[in-house]
């Protein structure tokens, strides 16, 4: 009687995990936000290595949360000069600026150095990252395209 109960048990138990298994290896359905994220492998890791790269070198000014510093650095998050200017941005990544910026109809006027010890690649990431974060949605910014950028802006 033992081994009849254990029996019953042991297949109680694996029905179960199986169960488990085939329900956790399904494809989980995908919230509004999720549908718009980052799809492919290669942007995921461009955005995870963006989103470093930004805490490194961006956030002590602009914050981890984009919104800026008051009127002394203006907000990533949000902001309509990221989203009217992206030739700018990446040039700005590499060479910085000294002069005055309309952001959100507010003007910063800090100047700010650019990094020439990033690469074109941690440009890239950073930009991806920036631009699929704070209500900015777009694909990955291809390294191919911010080479060329940064040649042009170099000029």
């Amino acid at each position: 009687m033992f081994k009849v109960q254990g029996s019953r048990l042991g297949i109680v138990l694996l029905s179960a995990f199986g169960f488990l298994l085939l329900t956790s290896c399904g494809e989980k359905k995908k919230d509004a936000a999720e549908t718009n994220a980052i799809s492919s492998v290669k942007e995921q890791q461009y955005y995870v290595h963006g989103e470093q790269l930004y805490l490194k070198h961006c956030s002590n000014c602009h914050q981890a949360s984009g919104t800026g510093l008051g009127l002394l650095y203006p907000p990533l998050a949000k902001s309509d000069f990221i989203d009217k200017n992206f030739e700018s941005v990446i040039c700005l990544m590499r060479h910085g600026i000294n002069g005055e910026l309309i952001v959100n109809g507010k003007s910063f006027n800090k100047e700010m150095p650019g990094i020439p010890s990033l690469t074109d690649l941690e440009i890239a990431e950073i930009a991806t990252y920036l631009y699929n974060t704070w209500g900015h949605q777009r694909d990955s910014v291809e390294l191919k395209e911010v080479s060329a950028i940064l040649d042009r802006c170099a000029e």
